[in-house]
């Protein structure tokens, strides 16, 4: 694979980081949740042109982890941190924080929440100017989800996600994430909704058109978002997603010099960038 070519600042960032004089920016915990519904279709929200990282690329809902998603007193149902460390390859408490930030981002980029009042249940409409002004104290950081969960009742349905891959941000970024995929499907009776924000446009498409569009420079597409597309390509319905044996494994694109030129080695040999 001849990778993608890097041009600027990441060729003398690439070649100063395998030189030995800059040290690559830390990657923050991450997580992004690829929302499902019938039909099999993908939600994405487009990042607005001035966004510093990923600006104009069509992206799932995610975000950083926030120090207090790792809280313990977060209300949870479902499978346990420590089961979920022993998935995503992480220990208890850092599992914790990505399983969170998975579903509080979700609501503040969607307004689709993974929660419910017990075990068996999930919140059927999150519409409303009381849950609006909630998520906007999410999203300022002045209310913790610990504390919105605790507010209306409500615990974490862990189980409603699926893990599905994993991807850090090459080391020529300036701006790095240890991000974990997840699958969920969209719960009965919610919607999602344009919540603005981070994104200036939001849509539902099935895997393969996204990739055509992307295919035909209509879209800009991440190389993980590529990639998980195209393996959701295969699947007919929702309950074959979440059914799906995954092993989770960590995947770091590399800047590589291929006859004089620094490429960006893209793991998946059927990624192209339109």
């Amino acid at each position: 694979m001849e990778g993608v070519p890097l041009a600027g600042e990441f060729v003398s960032r690439a070649r100063d980081i395998m030189a030995g004089r800059l040290a690559p920016v830390a990657a923050r915990d991450a997580a992004t949740v690829v929302l499902l519904r019938e039909g099999l279709e993908v939600y994405l929200l487009r990042r607005r042109a001035e966004m510093a990282f990923a600006a104009g690329a069509y992206v799932f809902p995610g975000g950083s982890v926030d120090e207090r998603d790792k809280d313990h007193g977060v209300a949870w149902a479902g499978p346990s941190p420590r089961e979920w460390g022993d998935v995503l390859h992480a220990d208890a408490k850092t599992a914790q924080g990505l399983v969170c930030a998975a579903v509080r981002e979700t609501f503040e980029e969607s307004g689709v929440l993974l929660a419910g009042s017990g075990p068996d249940s999930v919140v059927a409409d999150t519409t409303g100017d009381d849950w609006e002004a909630e998520r906007l104290a999410l999203i300022d950081r002045s209310l913790s989800f610990a504390e919105f969960l605790d507010r209306r009742g409500l615990v974490l349905r862990s189980d409603l996600l699926k893990a599905w891959g994993h991807w850090i941000t090459p080391e020529v970024e300036d701006r790095r994430f240890d991000t974990r995929f997840f699958a969920a499907a969209l719960p009965p009776g919610q919607r999602t909704r344009d919540v603005g924000g981070e994104a200036d446009k939001v849509t539902w498409l099935s895997p393969a058109e996204a990739l055509a569009r992307a295919e035909d420079g209509e879209i800009y597409l991440m190389p993980p978002t590529f990639t998980t597309l195209s393996e959701l390509s295969g699947y007919a319905k929702v309950a074959e997603v979440l059914a799906a044996e995954r092993t989770i494994k960590a995947f770091l694109p590399q800047a590589v010099e291929i006859d004089g030129e620094m490429r960006l080695i893209i793991p998946g040999e059927d990624y192209r960038r339109p």
